[in-house]
């Protein structure tokens, strides 16, 4: 008969054994100083995690086929910007997001032939119009859809560094919004958090500070939050900060005594993307939506690997989609509940982001609150100061990019090529605080070879 336990023969080794063992290997070097490294974040990473060390305060649920593929679709022609959702749906799509900028786009049209209560839409809204809004909801009553809405006030305060329009009017469109629609409208736009240089410790605290402003200035709050997050290459770490995240939200839920769930969608980073050598971009993507996946994304939107400098194109918007469609059906990440369970290094981590997370977080309430503290200007400050320690990494080659700052090829030539503008674009005008400005590492070495191509 076939032994099922094939590890029954062997006698168990505790973590004390494992570390009489590695340090008689390290032959006198210490331990701590040779093996145990910190992270950004402040987060000191061990050579190896063991069972009998092993505490799990926290569960984190993560079924199965949790994660949808989504198609980004910027909405300038309303005829084309439906073609291009009912075909991407075709290809292997599972859900549409639309970026809609003004008011006078016709949701019905928008929405001709598109199946509707099977596939999720989501809106993104960088603007408030209570009554386009309730247009949208209306046509999601009315013909049973599932719409997801994203408004931010707070983060257009971060990236634009004003207003809609006020603090108060801004509000008192959300009030109305609140009231009046069923579907989901609420979002923290917290990808900029990451794009400009955020720790991930940061990244948590910032959110979880301005999903508490939103919990304070809308007291009937009833419909999911929305929580819109940048993944970088760190693999392990994003699994645990996207893990960390849901516990944060639904600690925080409690004390309002709401009973609401956090809808998470990811995209990956800009941070590490590069114009020259950019099929690594697609790596880097790759990693970084598997990271999306284990973590337990609601949906994930790929960055395609021209993003940077291309417009939207097929090509680009295919090979993104079929990365997702290739890991979800041929690398069977949508066959396991709770993938990231039991593996000791990811609890670990996952439980000191959070501790750490909820520590700034307090830090921030203490000092009057996330919009207070970006008014200050605390915020741009430390994120700042973070993104600045990353770059000096870059630059001294001590953090990598292939294809730029290590083994680069110097026969790439770009500049013919760039349809978009790839770097922090200056415009200046009077705002209400510092914008929090996202930045590439790689933009002043790119720049560099632009100017001598």
């Amino acid at each position: 008969m076939a032994n099922n336990n094939l590890f029954q023969d062997f006698d168990p080794v505790s973590s004390k054994q494992w570390k009489q063992q590695i340090q008689y290997e390290l032959k006198g070097a210490d331990y701590n100083e040779t093996l145990v490294w910190e992270s950004p974040e402040g987060i000191k990473v061990k050579p190896f995690y063991h069972a009998d060390e092993a505490v799990s305060k926290y569960a984190v649920n993560t079924p199965a086929n949790a994660f949808a593929i989504v198609q980004n679709i910027f909405v300038h022609d309303v005829k084309k910007s439906n073609e291009r959702a009912v075909d991407a749906l075709q290809r292997g799509a599972e859900s549409i997001r639309f970026t809609i900028e003004n008011n006078t786009v016709a949701v019905d049209l928008l929405m001709q032939n598109l199946p509707l209560e099977k596939v999720s839409y989501t809106f993104y809204l960088p603007f408030l119009d209570i009554d386009f809004v309730t247009t949208l909801n209306n046509f999601a009553t009315k013909n049973n859809a599932h719409f997801i809405l994203q408004m931010d006030p707070i983060g257009q305060l971060c990236s634009d560094g004003n207003w809609f329009e006020s603090l108060e009017k801004d509000f008192e469109k959300l009030h109305q919004i609140a009231k009046n629609t069923t579907s989901s409208f609420l979002t923290i736009q917290s990808q900029t958090y990451q794009n400009a240089g955020a720790n991930m410790v940061q990244q948590l605290a910032y959110i979880l500070a301005q999903v508490n402003e939103y919990f304070n200035r809308i007291p009937y709050l009833t419909q999911p939050i929305t929580i819109e997050v940048a993944v970088g290459t760190n693999y392990f770490f994003e699994i645990a900060k996207l893990r960390a995240l849901r516990i944060l939200f639904s600690a925080l839920a409690a004390e309002y005594n709401a009973n609401l769930d956090c809808h998470i969608i990811v995209t990956p980073t800009k941070r590490n993307k590069t114009i020259y050598d950019y099929n690594v971009n697609m790596l880097r993507t790759t990693t970084e939506c598997m990271s999306a996946i284990l973590g337990g994304a609601n949906a994930i939107a790929n960055l395609p690997y021209d993003a940077l400098y291309h417009k939207d194109n097929e090509f680009g918007d295919r090979i993104a989609r079929n990365q997702l469609l290739v890991l979800k059906h041929e690398s069977y990440f949508d066959k396991v509940n709770n993938p990231a369970d039991g593996a000791y290094y990811i609890e670990n981590l996952t439980e000191q982001l959070a501790e750490k997370a909820l520590l700034l977080f307090k830090e921030i309430e203490a000092n009057g609150g996330f919009i207070t503290q970006l008014i200050e200007g605390t915020i741009q400050k430390k994120i700042q100061e973070s993104a600045q320690k990353e770059q000096e990494l870059f630059d001294s080659g001590k953090e990598t990019l292939l294809g730029t700052n290590k083994y680069p090829n110097k026969n790439d030539r770009m500049k013919n090529d760039l349809e978009l503008y790839p770097f922090v674009k200056q415009n200046p005008r009077k705002t209400l605080i510092t914008p929090i400005i996202e930045k590439r590492l790689a933009e002043k070495l790119e720049q560099e070879r632009l100017s001598e191509e």
